[in-house]
Parts: structure tokens; sequence; C-alpha cells
């Protein structure tokens, strides 16, 4: 990927081959990305690296531009007629994704082949402004070709259009700040050695493992290591694939951005949103990971690692999916040591997507008994979330308190470590969080307001713990 980058800017004349060779050479001696190596050695600006590397879809004005077959583009406004009964260009605009004109060339073969006809015109005979229905034609035309395919969403984009844009997108692009992962991680509890690594791991784009005993914070974590990456990216509705759709916008993982887009004049079949964080845990499956094909509507839905692309891709408690480990990481060996993965389509075509995304992997259970040293080895950064220190614990308890707008009693806090001193349980990251909850429960029932006192807390460890 790093040598990519490098070429497109040889092929932009930002940089010559040498250049790029000097800076793979100090990559190599010194490490960092490589446009970090060419404006330590005064290669490229700053300024030339970003717009290298920015991606704003412009959106196509002819057929021929938007990079799919003029039949298909065709067929996908006449089924969109077909539920409309009456419209105009404007709706089909809107309804497709796609400029005018291009709707408008549609609306021409329609018409050439009366499978749609105009039923109102103004006085100013502007075609942009005549209202169209479906004939009866058109109807059993677009009927049969919803039994072909039921999809009737945006116009989608071409396989090598998404590439490009997940290329230019990526992760490893990101500038990861101490700043921001300081104000990210304010209120964790963690250490300065392990959040220094956390900002090393998240800025180098290679996977990271979570591991260590439950309740401590690693999900926890996780999602602020999602929250860290800054700015958005476009993702498409759906791509074109030899003959197929494949959807990958999805609503309940990615996040729409409601700010106006930078310049007005973006491609709108790209929706321009946060970078998504996708999480899978328990009912993880080997079969989520591959196309879903849906033989009623015939089309397919992206599986997580497509829609968690220029983002994170969390795997919680890691381990206890309802698949062998093995067999997960064994799906997972070509992708991260290439990153690219292979999916196939139900005729058997086999084809290639970028897999650019931060891999997160968080478990309970021992890395040793889960992987070998083999896949161990492809997950440069390993961190051990333990069991809190005192000063770690208090910090938590301080945190929830101030979240809660309840006030921190020292007194009240020696009380609670006397009690986990007395029973010999652990005190674990978790713990705090758990038993505030307790006793804001308790006051709400009453309608008294929570204050944390020896008593509220007595009688919510005896609710919380099994003795």
């Amino acid at each position: 990927m790093e040598e990519r980058f490098g070429t497109r800017l040889v092929e932009k004349g930002l940089i010559t081959p040498d250049d790029l060779h000097k800076a793979l050479e100090r990559q190599q001696m010194q490490g960092g990305k490589i446009g970090y190596n060419l404006m330590a050695l005064g290669l490229i600006s700053e300024s030339d690296l970003a717009s290298a590397f920015h991606f704003s879809p412009k959106t196509p004005t002819r057929a021929e531009d938007a990079g799919l077959n003029f039949s298909f583009i065709v067929e996908l406004v006449l089924k969109h007629a077909l539920f409309m009964k009456t419209f105009t260009i404007e709706d089909l605009s809107n309804r497709t994704k796609l400029a005018k004109p291009i709707i408008s060339q549609c609306l021409d073969r329609l018409r050439e082949d009366r499978l749609i006809e105009i039923t109102q015109g103004d006085a100013s005979f502007s075609f942009s402004n005549y209202s169209f229905r479906i004939t009866d034609t058109g109807t059993t035309r677009a009927v049969g070709l919803m039994g072909e395919n039921r999809y009737i969403g945006p116009a989608p984009v071409e396989l090598g259009e998404y590439r490009y844009g997940v290329e230019l997108q990526t992760i490893r692009g990101v500038d990861i700040s101490e700043e921001n992962m300081r104000r990210t991680f304010a209120d964790i509890a963690i250490g300065e050695r392990q959040l220094s690594t956390m900002g090393a791991a998240i800025s180098s784009g290679r996977p990271i493992f979570l591991y260590g005993p439950p309740g401590n914070g690693k999900t926890t974590i996780a999602e602020a290591i999602g929250r860290v990456f800054p700015g958005e990216i476009y993702v498409p509705y759906s791509i074109y694939v030899n003959g197929e759709i494949i959807v990958i916008f999805d609503e309940l993982n990615h996040q729409p951005v409601d700010e106006p887009a930078p310049t007005g004049e973006e491609d709108k079949r790209w929706v321009r949103v946060k970078r998504p964080i996708i999480m899978a845990g328990g009912e993880m499956t080997l079969k989520s990971l591959d196309l879903q094909f849906n033989v009623e509507s015939k089309y397919y839905e992206a599986p997580l690692q497509m829609k968690a692309n220029n983002g994170m891709f969390l795997i919680d408690d890691f381990g206890r999916q309802m698949i062998d480990p093995q067999n997960l990481l064994n799906r997972w060996i070509v992708p991260l040591d290439r990153r690219v993965d292979f999916l196939s389509l139900h005729t058997g075509m086999k084809f290639e997507i970028p897999f650019d995304q931060l891999i997160v992997f968080s478990t309970n259970l021992d890395p040793k008994k889960l992987a070998d040293e083999a896949f161990l080895r492809r997950l440069p950064y390993k961190l051990n979330i333990d069991y809190p220190t005192p000063e770690q614990f208090e910090e938590i308890f301080r945190t929830v308190c101030r979240s809660n707008n309840l006030e921190f009693d020292p007194a009240v806090f020696d009380h609670l470590m006397e009690k986990f001193s007395d029973s010999g349980i652990k005190p674990i990251g978790c713990h705090p969080r758990d038993l505030i909850d307790h006793v804001i429960d308790e006051a709400h029932y009453r309608g008294k307001t929570a204050v944390i006192t020896p008593e509220s807390l007595d009688q919510a460890w005896g609710n919380y713990f099994v003795t």
C-alpha cells in the first residue's frame, strides 16, 4: 500500500522516482509513513501531499462517465418509474442519485421504445419540467426486470472507482495526534506508557490485540480507538461487479454527516459519513465475512469487513464466536498480510477488494490458547488491559461520579476499598459504574436524590455481588 502511494505521487508529477527511492530507504531505517519521510527529506510539501490523497467523487454528467453500462442505467430508471407511476426528471434524479442530463438520456431511450410517455408539459417547453408516466408496455417490461433483480436504490458505483476511493481515503493516511489521543481517552483510566503505545499502534494502521481479565475496559478502549480517527469518508450506496449489485451503505453502521458537502458537486451515489466503527461479537460467523446473496431480491449485501473499510473493525469477545477461532484466524491471514480480500459471487466469479481498516481483536481468553505463533506475529501490537492499580481504580470511581453529577467523598471511597479487602474480591474497572448505577436506581425508585454514602454502597454491594 505504501509503495502504491509513492507511485501515485510519481504519476501526479509531485515527486520523481529517485525521490521515492530515497524516501523508501529512509522509511526502512527510521520507520514512519512514506509521506512523512518525503516531507522530512524536503521532497514534498504538506499541502501537496494532502491534495494528492484527497477524495471527492465528482458528479458524472454523461452516462458513459458513470462507469456503468447505459442499458443497465435505463433499466434501473424504468424500475423506479414502475413504483412512481408519474414522475419528473428531478424525481428520478433524486431517487437514482444520477445527474439530470443522464436521466434525460435515459428517458429519451424509454420514450423511443414506448415504455414511458409525457403526461404534462409547461409553457416553457422545457423537457426537464415535463411529467411522465410509465406505459402498459413499460409496466410489463419493468415487472420482468424486477424478476431478474429487485434492486431499486441509488445507481451503483463501478468496482474500480470504489477501489480508488478506498485507497485515497486509507486509514494509513490519517495523522493521529497526541493531543487527539489525550482528548479521546481523557475519561478512561489508562497509563501514560499504554496511551503512547496505543497511539503508535493506531497511527500504524496495523492490527491490535487487546487481552486481559474481563470487566477492565477492553471494549471501552476499543470504542475509543474508533473515535480517534478524524474526518469523514465517502461510502457508495452500492457497487456494480460483473452485472451484480452489492449494497455497502448500512444505516446501522454508517453515520451520515449532516453538514453540506465541501463543494456541493460531489457524486450523490456516495454518502459522506464518519469513519465507520463496525463491531462484531459472539454472533459473528464465517458467513458474515462473505457476500450475502438474497435469493429473492437477487442482489448482495456487503460483508462486515467491506462495510468497515477506511474505519475500524472490532472483533469483540474473540474466541467466543460460533466458529472455531482458528478457522476465523485462517480467514484473516491473507487480508492481514496483503491488505486485500477476495470475495466470490454466486456465479463463481472471484474479485478483489481493498482491506483497509484497523482490525482490533478483544478477548478475555489466553491469547496462546486462541492462536498459534504464526498468527500472533501478524498482530504486531498486543496490549494487556490488566486489573487497575489502586490509583487507577480511584480515578475511575471519580470519573463515574463526575459523569453522574455525584459528589466524590474520599471517606466513602475508603469504605468501599475496605469491603473489597475484607471480601477478597479484586476490584475491576467496571465495578464503579455498576455499583453507582445501583445507587442511582434505588434513589430513583424512592423519588430521592442519589447520594453515595456507606449505607447506599453497602446495599448496592449486596445486590451486585454473589456472596
